[in-house]
């Protein structure tokens, strides 16, 4: 650690109340220092290229610029940015472009603080995060998108790609077996190589390794 507080944080929301307490709750955490609070995307865009900041979290639904696209551009000025999404139940059809936008944490807005902490502490660390009740819901939606996959030697197979839709949905290596008419230790074998590949190392890296690459929709 560089200092006593060395992640610093921003809150994005046009809200003012939620952000105060959000802002204290944060700051509970004495390796944690909020140091922007702002109520719109437009604001946090004009102070970004002079603000020293490591994770940004950013409400979906704001006037103005929403949350997509504040973090798109903020993203493309300062590519080294952590991005959590805020969101409410409901907002499913913004979890796409939002991982398409960059984002690499999905809360709603209802966490307990000890996830918010699991959230910061983990997109800090290079995983991505989602709550452990939006990936329920994200996943109980799941589809295999139709795409038409690239068949170079890095890409995933169809079987793999099949076993990742499985997997986000959250089945188990045997449940994924049974469903697909195959020995676990082949499924074993094809989420081994899935991780590999990807680079990926939980659920959550993988749904929103899936979601990226269009091969689910939710």
């Amino acid at each position: 650690m560089t200092d006593a507080r060395n992640v610093k944080i921003a809150l994005v929301d046009d809200h003012t109340l939620f952000r105060t307490g959000m802002r204290g709750l944060l700051m509970q955490r004495d390796d944690y220092d909020v140091v922007a609070d702002v109520g719109s995307g437009e604001e946090f865009l004009s102070i970004l290229p002079d603000l020293d900041v490591d994770v940004v979290f950013m409400d979906i639904s704001m006037q103005g610029i929403d949350g997509c696209e504040t973090t798109r551009r903020a993203l493309a000025m300062r590519p080294d940015l952590r991005i959590i999404t805020l969101s409410m139940y409901g907002d499913d059809h913004y979890y796409t472009l939002m991982v398409e936008s960059g984002a690499s944490g999905f809360l709603l807005k209802d966490s307990d603080i000890e996830e918010v902490y699991n959230a910061v502490d983990s997109v800090q660390s290079g995983d991505s995060y989602f709550s452990t009740a939006l990936l329920g819901s994200l996943t109980r939606n799941m589809s295999m998108a139709s795409v038409d996959v690239p068949s170079d030697e890095d890409a995933l197979s169809d079987r793999e790609i099949e076993i990742l839709v499985e997997v986000c949905r959250g089945l188990s290596n045997q449940e994924i077996a049974d469903k697909l008419f195959i020995s676990k230790r082949t499924v074993d074998k094809h989420r081994a190589n899935i991780l590999e590949k990807t680079g990926c190392k939980n659920t959550a890296n993988l749904v929103v390794y899936a979601i990226k690459n269009r091969l689910v929709s939710i």
